[in-house]
């Protein structure tokens, strides 16, 4: 299929009113947009819904993929700013639970508005009809969270930690496609789910579970709290020492 050419606003509103305006288009028609689809929809049930005349509507949008469009790029924006927030306060997490918990309530609440849940979803249904969503944006996400999964555990190789981040990306996704294709009381359960299956995914990677025995432990060797673990043996951890090159049981290892 042939991707279209990127429609663009008329004008901007400037005017308190005329923003007003615009803002009731965009509601309409994302209203208009889950009730029938986007294909079934027309911009003169569009103007209907907002209660504007369509002449009005014509103002700023000349079809309505122009109104789409506007709504992905309002979309963008505030998906960007959200992600922002979430990396820069990932650091800040008491735990990998902790973070997980923040990221699917967060986005649950933005996608409880269906302005943006319905961008969302029309994203799986006709990808080519959008300008700024695409695999480009996609990979940059899945980079962004591997170099996150790295700082958790500074000793997972770079290739594990893309392949990690890109299988979180692309489940996290299904699962709340899958999720906010239900009801609101069904949404709850779903994420719930969400959140489970991630934390119990990623808990092997994180830097919290391998920190605490670390913290307590060094090489009885040169003393040293470098270790990294290294098999087992005899049905017991091995351990590495990063600075003499020695390895040990767990059963040799002091306070």
């Amino acid at each position: 299929m042939i991707k279209p050419e990127p429609t663009q606003m008329r004008r901007q509103p400037q005017q308190k009113r005329s923003q007003q305006r615009v803002e009731k288009i965009l509601r309409a028609a994302a209203e208009v947009f889950v009730e029938v689809g986007y294909e079934a929809a027309t911009t003169h049930v569009i103007a209907a819904k907002a209660e504007t005349a369509i002449g009005s509507l014509y103002q700023f949008f000349p079809d309505k993929l122009a109104i789409f469009h506007a709504l992905e790029a309002r979309h963008m924006e505030q998906v960007t700013a959200i992600h922002a927030k979430l990396m820069q306060s990932a650091d800040e997490q008491k735990s990998l639970s902790e973070f997980i918990e923040r990221v699917v309530n967060t986005y649950a609440e933005y996608f409880a508005d269906p302005m943006p849940r319905v961008v969302y979803i029309q994203y799986f249904v006709a990808p080519e009809l959008f300008k700024l969503f695409n695999e480009t944006f996609n990979a940059s996400l899945i980079q962004e969270f591997a170099g996150l999964f790295r700082r958790w555990n500074p000793d997972l190789a770079v290739e594990k930690s893309e392949l990690l981040a890109e299988t979180v990306h692309i489940c996290y996704n299904a699962l709340l496609l899958n999720a906010l294709r239900k009801d609101k009381h069904q949404r709850q359960a779903h994420y719930a789910e969400i959140k489970d299956l991630l934390v119990a995914y990623l808990t092997p990677y994180a830097q919290e579970a391998p920190q605490q025995v670390m913290k307590v432990m060094i090489c009885p060797f040169c003393h040293s709290s470098r270790l990294s673990k290294n098999g087992h043996r005899y049905g017991k951890q091995r351990y590495l020492c990063k600075d003499c090159g020695k390895q040990f049981l767990e059963k040799l290892m002091q306070e």
